[in-house]
């Protein structure tokens, strides 16, 4: 079975799309709808913008889905039979298995962009990649740590990023450092992505997404807050809402696919992040990448 899975947040590099834009007249036309719903030409920053302006969460968000969702709309044989996304990418997959349109998924990218910016300037906040450690040791670190700190993304095994407060971000690194983790970085991100601290990011976006017209997809999305395929929309809903402030189960999802028939996984859209998790998951899983 053909599974198409789509980055996040961080896969973002100047120049990207432009070649898209410049051959492919479907890919043209979605990028000029795209500029028309943010109102501003965020084709001119993924095509020529610095790292600093890309960097930038309402731009960020926006221009990873826009590029990920064009690579995939653009092929010729795309027939996805199960998808998923990390994080952000989740709604870039709800295009794909035609859940949402490129419209209303932008529209709701944009909000949950803004809230999580505004979330993220509300009080200091951070993430840390953390690496060589089980789930469950990092798990149990987390839970003692006095002050808001918690897993956020299960990449792969050995490689999970928590995410929190400043200080109990940093308690919680020279903690683990202590119990053996191989390292436990802080890493340059807005704020504490997936944990309570997106709480008031989670409200907004939820309040957008009940009014936004969700249709039955085509075929099974692998939702980051459940490690499993999900077809009913109101469930999606719910899931979508709830990944704000939940954990990124990648490796969980990814797992599931692959017991559930995934012979093959193409991700679409900037860069190699997922293909590289996904071999480190299953170093038997074919892949391949569309960008």
């Amino acid at each position: 079975m053909k599974a198409y899975v789509f980055p996040g947040q961080g896969s973002q590099f100047s120049g990207m799309g432009v070649e898209l834009y410049d051959q492919n007249e479907k890919a043209r036309a979605l990028f000029e709808k795209a500029n028309e719903i943010l109102g501003f030409n965020i084709s001119d920053i993924m095509f020529t913008g610095s790292d600093e302006e890309l960097r930038q969460t309402n731009v960020t968000q926006p221009a990873v889905f826009i590029h990920s969702v064009v690579t995939a709309l653009c092929q010729d044989d795309f027939d996805p039979e199960m998808v998923a996304g990390h994080s952000l990418g989740e709604f870039s997959a709800l295009v794909a298995n035609k859940t949402l349109t490129f419209e209303d998924a932008l529209a709701l990218v944009a909000v949950r962009a803004t809230a999580m910016q505004k979330a993220c300037e509300a009080q200091p906040s951070t993430m840390a990649a953390v690496l060589g450690l089980e789930d469950k040791v990092v798990e149990e670190i987390c839970a003692g740590i006095d002050g808001v700190v918690v897993p956020a993304n299960y990449n792969c095994p050995g490689q999970l990023v928590i995410s929190g407060s400043v200080p109990a971000v940093g308690k919680a690194c020279e903690a683990l450092k202590e119990a053996g983790a191989r390292r436990a970085l802080i890493i340059p991100v807005g704020g504490a992505f997936h944990s309570p601290l997106m709480g008031s990011a989670r409200e907004e976006l939820a309040a957008k997404i009940a009014a936004t017209k969700f249709n039955s997809p085509i075929c099974p999305i692998y939702q980051n807050v459940s490690a499993s395929p999900v077809i009913d929309p109101e469930q999606i809903k719910e899931n979508l809402v709830a990944q704000l402030t939940s954990p990124v189960r990648w490796t969980q999802s990814v797992v599931a696919m692959i017991n559930d028939g995934a012979s093959i996984f193409t991700e679409c859209g900037p860069g190699k992040v997922l293909q590289g998790l996904i071999k480190k998951i299953n170093r038997e899983a074919e892949v391949n990448g569309i960008s």
